[in-house]
């Protein structure tokens, strides 16, 4: 069987259509005759179904410039998972949605209009950038050629933590404004800040301070500019993003506190009736400007650690000023 190359694709004729398309889901047809994607060619070379390409055999063919060992890592892992998969070349796929693959569930091919996973490949040593990810599966190959898989949801936040507080005084020391004589509900039934003593005073931080006084249920000396401007002193701009989104999270019914202790900036409750009767955090949530670039490795090690404590991670990634805010959840997977 004669395989050509020809620029970024592998030319076959109409026997490598029945044996490798019809049957397993390789290619795409062209003309009765099918093209292969140099990935889909280069797996068939390591197979064994085919002997070389142009004379060039597996090891010729990987070590040239036609294919990338990074996707050939994602690739092979894929098919050998079960799966049938299409690389997402202009023209070969539908809505690839900036994938580098669209893989089909496990019993389906490309000629069954159905999509399991859109896949996106990245080496370690790359780069995400945060705006890109959610609708895919982000594929990370270490140096050892392992696949990390990681499923990347944009998604909306919700609950029903809404409970209404009456107006009170704090006084603001430092880092912190102190609610010396607060109403129970404060931190009782919507749970704001953390109570000092039995006394009763409830200690809020900066964030949630400048929440409350902006929606008029606080009153501090200065007002809500005071501590903005405290809030800007010790984080820098950085206070505007968290604000942003503490107040977009309150605003879905979801109650945050600080997620310090995970390395988020907050983790949150959905459905918060008491602070006596709380029940496990959902989310851990962290605060990122639109135009972030992950390391493969910081975001597999925060989703490791939401895992182990029985959370998602979700990135709120802010525009300037916060006026704009995309929630990205992302999870480990096992295709």
């Amino acid at each position: 069987m004669e395989l050509t190359l020809e620029g970024d694709v592998v030319r076959a004729g109409y026997e490598a259509r029945e044996q490798f398309y019809d049957s397993r889901g390789y290619g795409k047809v062209r003309n009765g005759d099918i093209d292969l994607a140099p990935v889909e060619a280069a797996h068939l070379l390591y197979r064994g179904d085919i002997e070389s390409i142009d004379g060039m055999d597996f090891r010729g063919f990987l070590g040239s410039a036609a294919v990338s060992e990074v996707d050939f890592a994602v690739y092979k892992d894929l098919r050998d998972r079960g799966f049938y998969l299409t690389p997402a070349r202009e023209g070969w796929v539908d809505d690839a949605a900036g994938a580098d693959f669209v893989v089909y569930p496990r019993g389906k091919g490309p000629w069954d209009n159905e999509v399991a996973y859109r896949v996106r490949i990245i080496g370690e040593r790359d780069t995400a950038v945060a705006t890109d990810l959610g609708g895919c599966v982000l594929a990370v190959v270490d140096e050892e050629s392992e696949v990390t898989y990681l499923d990347t949801d944009r998604r909306e936040v919700s609950g029903t933590s809404d409970a209404a507080v009456p107006a009170t005084a704090g006084e603001l020391l430092g880092e912190r404004v102190v609610c010396w004589e607060p109403p129970a509900e404060l931190y009782e039934q919507a749970f704001y800040g953390q109570q000092l003593g039995d006394d009763g005073a409830v200690q809020l931080s900066l964030v949630e301070a400048a929440y409350l006084t902006q929606e008029g249920m606080l009153t501090v000396e200065g007002g809500a500019d005071a501590v903005v401007e405290r809030g800007r002193e010790v984080e820098g701009d950085r206070f505007d993003r968290r604000l942003a989104v503490y107040t977009a999270l309150r605003a879905s019914g979801v109650a945050p506190k600080t997620g310090f202790k995970f390395g988020a900036d907050f983790r949150t409750y959905a459905d918060v009736e008491s602070a006596e009767n709380l029940g496990h955090s959902e989310l851990l949530v962290r605060v990122l400007p639109a135009d972030h670039r992950f390391e493969p490795r910081d975001l597999a090690l925060d989703v490791r650690l939401a895992h182990g404590v029985r959370k998602t991670m979700v990135f709120a990634l802010t525009t300037d000023g916060g006026d704009e805010i995309e929630w990205v959840a992302v999870e480990r997977l096992t295709p």
